[in-house]
């Protein structure tokens, strides 16, 4: 079985960036589409970023232009570049893979944006 592994979450000023990585333990080439989501506290999960194995893109509305989700096929790692960082950012960040045999999730990374 797949396991996802986020790190990179933090404490950031509101303007700053982090960059979020998600190790795969095994190769990424199964999934049909790996994806960023986001829970605030209170909140539900939402859609952050998706790339498809093929490399193609969706955003959510309030990330557009300021996030970037990338993969890296040989070190099985997906990215979530984030730039102009705003409180509302704050969540625990979850890496998601989809399979036709079902979805697999991360433990989560928290990112707080504050000053």
């Amino acid at each position: 079985q797949v396991q996802l592994v986020e790190s990179g979450g933090g404490l950031v000023q509101p303007g700053g960036s982090l960059r979020l990585s998600c190790a795969a333990s095994g190769s990424i080439a199964s999934f049909s589409a790996m994806s960023w989501y986001r829970q605030a506290p209170g909140k539900q999960r939402e859609l952050v970023a998706l790339m498809t194995s093929s490399g193609g893109t969706t955003y959510g509305n309030s990330v557009k232009g300021r996030f970037t989700i990338s993969k890296d096929k040989v070190k099985s790692t997906v990215y979530l570049q984030m730039s102009s960082l705003r409180p509302e950012d704050t969540a625990v960040y979850y890496c998601n893979g989809l399979r036709l045999s079902g979805s697999i999730w991360g433990q989560g990374t928290q990112v707080t944006v504050s000053s």
